[in-house]
């Protein structure tokens, strides 16, 4: 996988290209500024940031674009620019169908030193680490732009399964089942209601239960159904210790 880090700006724009794959050493293919005149007009600059970003794609042809995310600052001035800059990198990406992501600097740092409140210092000492430099890029921008394509060789794997994982539970629901809607014109088959006093048994049959009245001693005999008991008729005599009663 070959990452095209781009740390947004007018001014100084970071840009570096890592190559790797999760789990095994980075290397380093290219790193530098994009810099434009803060006298000039703001439509130069641009232009001048879009060739600066061209010519690394020429140069380099990545697969993936990271671009830091970016989030309001008090300066707003400042946060236009950048503003401006990442909209350039990711429409330059766009034009030759390469994808785009979007880090926060949190994400990056905690990606690169396990720590999201990490100084710009110690993303620059792991950045020279990981990739086994001599000395930290410079100016920062440019260690921020390796840091984008480090954070995003590492994290693109996992972001890639979840979205699988996601758009398979997505298509996975099929109708008909359980919890899912029927399809059109299909009803559901109706709870037959219990008639009452049947105790779940089928309407106007009598089920079994035990023994008949005047038939001791059978045991699961069925009781007749609408047949009337013998007027007149005493019980069988009840037996007391072998004596009649």
């Amino acid at each position: 996988m070959r990452v095209l880090g781009v740390d947004p700006g007018l001014t100084r724009c970071g840009v570096g290209v890592v190559e790797g794959v999760a789990g095994r050493p980075l290397t380093m293919l290219g790193v530098g500024v994009v810099r434009t005149s803060a006298d000039a007009e703001l439509g130069d600059r641009l232009v001048a940031v879009e060739r600066g970003i061209e010519a690394w794609l020429d140069e380099y042809s990545p697969g993936y674009v990271a671009v830091e995310r970016v989030f309001a600052q008090h300066n707003v001035r400042t946060v236009m620019g950048t503003a401006q800059a990442s909209a350039i990198a990711m429409l330059c990406a766009a034009r030759r169908g390469i994808p785009v992501a979007l880090h926060t600097p949190s994400e990056v740092k905690a990606a690169v030193t396990g720590s999201g409140r990490a100084e710009k210092a110690q993303v620059g000492a792991m950045v020279t680490r990981l990739l086994r430099l001599d000395a930290p890029p410079k100016p920062a921008d440019a260690a921020d732009a390796l840091a984008l394509a480090i954070c995003h060789i590492w994290r693109a794997p996992a972001q890639n399964r979840l979205q699988q994982a996601v758009a398979a539970h997505r298509t996975s629901g099929a109708p008909g089942v359980s919890g899912a809607p029927c399809a059109p014109g299909v009803s559901r088959t109706p709870r037959t209601s219990r008639t009452p006093g049947s105790s779940g048994n089928t309407p106007g049959v009598t089920g079994t239960s035990g023994t008949a009245p005047g038939t001791p001693g059978a045991p699961g005999t069925p009781r007749t159904s609408g047949t009337a008991r013998t007027s007149g008729a005493s019980p069988a005599p009840r037996t007391l210790k072998g004596r009649t009663a």
